[in-house]
């Protein structure tokens, strides 16, 4: 979507978005989504213009292998959480097809009374392939929907590969679902995992499972005690929940809000945003510098001459990438 198509200045796009305008908010995402070179120069200048309309919205990641259950969950506490006076904005990330660069964006479908809400807009995009299940354009997109009033933003990840490292730069607080009776309680126990998320949900504890879900939940505490203690003085808390009844919803609500006092109160909540800022930066500057590589030709033919020579081991990686970094700069 190009601007001139839209007929919609960049003031026209800001404000729409800041008077919580959804139709525009939807088009200003289509923008910021765009690979057009003109379109993503007009994102930079929108984006830069609602800065100061955004940061104060809390910011919950949720991620869980395929089939726990994220999608079902959501929909259950965003509607939880706007019976509480809250408006929620649900980012949701698809997976790209490797093959033919299409993505299923079922997740209004998923949640269907959710998405007929007055006070929630959910916006599915693909990763296009980006590493980690987030889409390259969330961040933005996050911080349109903070513009347009929404106070909660809840990301949801695919789960799978690098997603929870992703989530977890991207979000104030990580809810990692997880379920009972599917080897989910091995994977739990793998560090990395345990050490990202701020609570961990024991969800579909409902039925004949509320019992198999109960003895998973004593594991995850048991194995959370052999971990030092994190950085922000928090005790990640392990609580199951039915999405479907639903159960203990605000359960979780109060364990996200005494973890928003805390680490406000100890000035980690802010220390992690601004850390989070500058990963952001960092990232960007990666693919900005990779991209200008692909599509500078001369870069792009030296790049491919380096790989053959490294495939046929006539060069190693570490003089490939010397020879074509001297190449970039030399230009």
């Amino acid at each position: 979507m190009s601007l001139a198509k839209k007929n919609l200045t960049l003031d026209q796009l800001k404000s729409g978005i800041i008077t919580g305008d959804r139709l525009i908010l939807s088009q200003a995402i289509t923008l910021c989504e765009s690979q057009l070179p003109e379109d993503q120069r007009s994102a930079t200048q929108l984006i830069d213009s609602i800065l100061n309309y955004t940061g104060t919205s809390l910011r919950i990641g949720v991620t869980g292998i395929p089939g726990v259950g994220k999608s079902t969950f959501i929909e259950a506490f965003g509607l939880f959480l706007i019976s509480k006076g809250h408006k929620i904005a649900v980012l949701t990330i698809d997976p790209t097809s490797t093959l033919n660069q299409g993505s299923i964006l079922g997740d209004k479908t998923r949640m269907n009374e959710l998405s007929q809400n007055r006070n929630a807009y959910i916006r599915p995009s693909p990763t296009s392939g980006h590493l980690g299940g987030i889409s390259e354009k969330t961040r933005e997109n996050m911080l349109l929907c903070e513009a347009a009033g929404f106070d909660i933003i809840l990301i949801e990840t695919v789960g799978v590969g690098q997603s929870e490292v992703a989530v977890k730069d991207l979000s104030d607080f990580l809810l990692l679902l997880m379920i009972s009776g599917a080897g989910d309680e091995l994977q739990g126990i793998k560090r990395g995992l345990m050490e990202l998320a701020d609570m961990i949900l024991v969800n579909k504890s409902d039925g004949e499972n509320i019992e198999e879900s109960l003895r998973t939940k004593i594991v995850f505490e048991q194995a959370l005690h052999y971990f030092p203690q994190n950085i922000n003085h928090w005790k990640v808390p392990v609580e199951t929940i039915s999405s479907r009844q639903p159960t203990n919803l605000d359960r979780v609500w109060n364990y996200i809000d005494e973890y928003i006092t805390l680490t406000k109160t100890n000035d980690y909540f802010y220390t992690n945003r601004k850390h989070q800022n500058l990963q952001w930066f960092r990232e960007g500057l990666s693919n900005q510098l990779l991209q200008y590589v692909f599509q500078n030709p001369k870069l792009s033919n030296k790049k491919k001459e380096i790989e053959q020579a490294i495939q046929e081991g006539k060069k190693s990686v570490k003089s490939g990438l010397e020879a074509l970094l001297k190449q970039v700069f030399d230009q």
